[in-house]
């Protein structure tokens, strides 16, 4: 193990126990800092703004995109950041020296109302999984949260009654989220076909609202197949994650006249500057109305 090996280790613990950090988030935070450190090597103690543009000039080289340079750059600061904060290490932070390329802002792909309408009225098998499935959209619909959120949901999270749900998004912080009135008539009959289907395999019940065929808590991974699936099956075309459903509540919210502060809680965003893509989604869609409904809203020619 090298010199530089051991504070890594010391940093993903770190994220682990005290930040709480994902599986997902830890694996990309090793695999950055760790690529970055074999790059560096152990000759130089501390890199300075020519070791960084080259390390940010090589990445380009290699044709990473934007997006996947600024992300290696996040993880770097953060590593740097423990070690001034937890190792006493007085020498200045190099990621600093540097500044992130500018990724271009994409627009994220949502639904129309009808489209979402269509994905949840087509028919679901009688029993267990068809209810769990139409529960599964209702409530990442009615909710907006991520895939990950929905996969750790306990059943002690969720009051039918007030139609409130406990979730704990990124770095275990907690927010509630509103379920709308299908949601919760979703909820409400999956709840004894949940509870038969646990008599019936002789399992104990894990507390986990959305359960797999063995009653053990439904992965993340099969949360994306079952929404992909659904979609498909209700005619969407473009392949539909469970964040494009988290897209969509966004949108739709604003779309009729909710405000961003609210969109913003709502989402778990740290920061309203995230939550404002959704209203150039909406301005966008406000534009393409205008133009076909407007006699002169296009830039089509008039004779």
């Amino acid at each position: 193990m090298t010199a530089r090996a051991q504070p890594l280790d010391r940093f993903l613990a770190h994220l682990r126990d005290v930040r709480r950090a994902s599986p997902h988030t830890l694996k990309a935070y090793g695999r950055d800092v760790a690529d970055f450190l074999a790059w560096l090597g152990d000759g130089v103690p501390e890199p300075g703004r020519r070791q960084m543009r080259a390390w940010l000039l090589e990445l380009e080289e290699r044709r990473l995109k934007a997006t996947s340079i600024r992300r290696k750059l996040a993880s770097v600061r953060a590593f740097y950041r423990y070690l001034r904060e937890f190792e006493a290490r007085d020498a200045p932070d190099p990621s600093r020296l540097v500044r992130a390329p500018r990724a271009p802002r994409r627009l994220p792909k949502t639904l129309t109302e009808s489209e979402v309408d269509a994905l949840l009225a087509q028919p679901f098998p009688p029993g267990f999984q068809g209810s769990r499935d139409r529960l599964l959209l209702e409530l990442l619909y009615s909710t907006g949260c991520r895939v990950a959120e929905a996969a750790g949901l306990r059943l002690g999270d969720v009051d039918v009654e007030d139609g409130a749900v406990r979730v704990f998004g990124k770095g275990r912080k907690e927010r509630m989220c509103l379920l709308g009135g299908a949601a919760r008539t979703a909820f409400e009959a999956h709840l004894p076909e949940r509870r038969a289907f646990l008599r019936e395999r002789k399992v104990a019940d894990c507390g986990a609202v959305f359960l797999n065929r063995l009653g053990r808590p439904l992965s993340s991974r099969w949360m994306l197949e079952t929404v992909a699936g659904h979609a498909r099956r209700a005619g969407i075309q473009t392949r539909l994650t469970p964040h494009g459903l988290r897209h969509s509540f966004a949108t739709h919210l604003l779309d009729r006249g909710a405000d961003l502060r609210t969109v913003q809680e709502l989402l778990g965003h740290a920061h309203l500057s995230t939550t404002e893509i959704y209203t150039h989604v909406s301005m966008a869609r406000l534009r393409e109305v205008y133009d076909r409904a407007h006699p002169h809203g296009s830039n089509r020619q008039r004779v």
